[in-house]
């Protein structure tokens, strides 16, 4: 269909260039009336692969890099959060129900108090975090969707990177200087 090759399209020729790994920060907004497909345009379905949304194409952009990446050292984290009726909730916490607040810091700039960050080490485990979060999302029928979300979602990944250090770096104690052999 046209739609789905816009997406592919989409995919291959503006979002997976540059690599989610060495940007600092992007968003992907999607934006419509409902029903008009926001929802599977970012989450789609796994089966078949050229159905998946812009978020498991991500998930498996990221993991790949990493796995071909062995000069760093990689921390992946994801949150989860829904804006419904103008409350903030975790939709990652044992609690989803749970309303949390809004803050500003002069250091890390507009957050959410105590939102959940998980950490994840594999695209399977942050894709389950994908679901289990849209599990607790908060629905309701509408003129225009049955099953329409009812909310605004935000899924963040944070990646973190380090370099690696050599054997000998490693094992060298800070403040002490080696000596040279002959």
């Amino acid at each position: 269909s046209a739609w789905l090759f816009s997406r592919v399209q989409l995919w291959q020729e503006r979002l997976k260039r540059p690599s989610p790994c060495t940007l600092h920060a992007g968003t992907i907004f999607a934006y419509g009336q409902t029903g008009a497909g926001k929802s599977y345009t970012m989450e789609g379905k796994d089966d078949p692969a050229d159905a998946k949304g812009i978020i498991p194409r991500t998930f498996d952009h990221i993991f790949s890099r990493i796995k071909q990446d062995g000069s760093k050292d990689f921390l992946v984290r994801a949150s989860y959060l829904e804006l419904y009726n103008e409350d903030i909730l975790d939709l990652l916490s044992n609690n989803p129900n749970a309303k949390l607040d809004l803050k500003e810091n002069p250091d890390k700039g507009v957050y959410v108090k105590d939102l959940s960050q998980v950490v994840c080490d594999s695209r399977e485990q942050i894709a389950k975090l994908l679901e289990a979060g849209r599990k607790n999302r908060s629905t309701g029928a509408t003129h225009m969707n049955e099953d329409s979300s009812r909310s605004h979602s935000i899924f963040t990944i944070t990646i973190e990177t380090a370099e690696k250090l050599d054997a000998k770096a490693a094992v060298a104690k800070p403040g002490k200087k080696e000596e040279e052999s002959p």
